[in-house]
């Protein structure tokens, strides 16, 4: 009876455990829909405060690439995009940076102090906790 009791309790409770976390993502489309960034943010459990940051680069039909940017605060999360160049880009989360190009789908070194960057946007959660892309203002391109 004892037995039963749990494994009701653990089936009726294993939703709640799930409820609040986060398992989304965002594009930004840099001129066609098979030229894009996409951002991935997942929280494995709703207490914790940290997710994992996953960046695609997609320039379709000749390269599609995933990285694994490890765990990201979640607290007020921002990850802002910059253009480094033609087809590269640096995204920025807190203190974390990483460059990407899109011309072959590959990570570049950490950029320098010095580097030349134009803000495109900035990938945050809305009021629904959706993971969305919002453009900065004056910045070109498509959305």
């Amino acid at each position: 009876m004892r037995t039963t009791l749990t494994r009701l309790s653990t089936l009726l409770l294993t939703p709640l455990l799930l409820t609040g976390c986060v398992n989304d993502s965002a594009s930004y489309v840099i001129d066609t829909s098979d030229h894009a960034i996409i951002v991935m943010v997942t929280q494995d459990t709703f207490w914790s405060k940290q997710a994992g940051l996953r960046v695609i680069a997609s320039r379709l039909p000749e390269c599609q690439r995933q990285f694994d940017f490890g765990k990201v605060d979640m607290d007020d999360l921002n990850i802002e995009l910059f253009s480094t160049g033609e087809e590269s880009f640096l995204l920025r989360a807190g203190d974390e940076m990483w460059q990407i190009e899109t011309q072959g789908c590959t990570q570049l070194p950490e950029p320098s102090a010095d580097v030349q960057a134009q803000p495109i946007g900035i990938f945050h959660f809305d009021d629904k906790k959706h993971l969305v892309f919002e453009r900065a203002e004056g910045a070109a391109g498509t959305q």
